[in-house]
């Protein structure tokens, strides 16, 4: 099992980076691997489930494990198939009413080292206009 931290600061205010979160019909607009979410949720909350679309047709199951709307910080695991991903993310106010962003990936080594440059840039447009 590894673990790696990951964090980005931008203009985008704190409100509006967490709504891009709750919200799983919004994680294409700004995550580049995820190609679309197959969920009834509306929203994120404990015990939501559904598939991540990536590219190429592949597809992984996921279950958000808690959501903290107060700290805004949400816990979700995702099934790669060879092992699971834990990601921890959270929204923290930033300079200049803009906001840092950061995430814990946990996982098999391989899938943890493969995941974080996807996740590096998904981290950067999240908080971007």
């Amino acid at each position: 099992m590894s673990s790696m931290r990951l964090h980005a600061t931008g203009p985008v205010h704190p409100d509006e980076a967490w709504d891009r979160y709750l919200h799983p019909a919004r994680w294409s607009d700004w995550s580049p691997q995820i190609r679309g979410v197959d969920t009834d949720a509306v929203r994120i909350d404990p015990g939501v489930t559904g598939r991540v679309l990536g590219p190429l047709g592949v597809s992984a199951p996921f279950v958000v494990d808690a959501v903290d709307d107060a700290a805004r910080e949400w816990l979700w695991s995702v099934d790669i198939g060879v092992g699971t991903m834990q990601l921890m993310h959270w929204v923290r106010s930033g300079p200049e009413g803009g906001t840092t962003t950061g995430l814990r990936v946990s996982g098999p080594f391989p899938l943890v080292v493969g995941y974080v440059p996807l996740a590096a840039a998904a981290l950067q447009r999240l908080v971007r206009r």
